[in-house]
């Protein structure tokens, strides 16, 4: 497996991008643990003001976990210590001190669309996709962290939508909802993100800090265990039966097991 975060710093405005286009820029450990490194170096650096992200190629943000990692799982202790990783590296990301901005091109997908959630703002092209659709393809499920910032972003009935039915929203249904704060076609887009940086990057940092951070904490208060429905999820034969079904590019058959 192969894939990069990078990440660059001009003019106080920081830019991170997955760079792993040939698979949709889905996520490895090594990718999430770049981001976790860029996320220490961000909230080291003083003189930032703004922090964009963005994938690579055109087609997607992030797709996901590259599900090929999940083979080595061995039963429901590795989806715990899977899911409290990325709860903890994408609470990273959510925590960092200045604005963030997901820049979305394509598809966010399952751990994409989590970190797309993470960030402050977010703005599309008319392509971009939004979905969850692992009821269908893969039987395990989201920690409660993750649920709660997508139900943040989308409110109950979508998130339900996306979940259960495995259905994906596109841009004008994100935007209207307020996921999203802009859609821009793909020429204007670039452009459109400087503006929003040069915006941001004038503003009161405190006031920005705070506006974020109570968000934050008010997303973040008092939530409930998940342990006991991760454990049941990526304990079961199912997910043993999505992973290799998604492989082999077949339709998985669920035993409720």
């Amino acid at each position: 497996m192969s894939g990069q975060v990078h990440y660059t710093v001009a003019e106080g405005i920081g830019a991170i991008v997955f760079d792993r286009p040939d698979a949709r820029n889905a996520m490895t450990f090594a990718m999430y643990d770049a981001l976790a490194s860029i996320c220490d170096q961000i909230a080291a650096d003083p003189c930032l003001r703004v922090v964009t992200l963005r994938g690579a190629g055109g087609a997607a943000f992030v797709a996901g976990t590259d599900i090929e990692q999940f083979r080595a799982f061995s039963g429901a202790d590795d989806g715990i210590a899977y899911e409290a990783r990325i709860d903890a590296q994408i609470g990273q990301l959510e925590r960092l001190p200045v604005p963030t901005i997901a820049i979305i091109d394509g598809w966010a997908v399952g751990g994409g669309l989590a970190i797309a959630a993470a960030c402050d703002l977010r703005i599309a092209t008319p392509a971009a996709k939004f979905s969850v659709p692992i009821a269908r393809t893969l039987g395990n499920c989201l920690s409660i962290a993750n649920m709660a910032r997508i139900i943040a972003g989308f409110g109950h009935g979508r998130t339900k939508r996306m979940l259960m039915l495995a259905d994906a929203i596109d841009a004008a249904e994100a935007l209207a909802c307020g996921f999203l704060v802009e859609v821009v076609e793909a020429d204007a887009l670039d452009a459109r993100v400087a503006a929003l940086c040069a915006d941001l990057a004038t503003y009161a940092p405190k006031t920005l800090h705070a506006v974020k951070e109570s968000a934050r904490r008010l997303v973040a208060a008092d939530l409930p265990e998940g342990e006991d429905l991760i454990r049941d999820c990526y304990g079961s034969q199912d997910f043993k039966i999505g992973i290799e079904a998604f492989l082999g590019k077949r339709k998985p058959v669920w035993t409720g097991g």
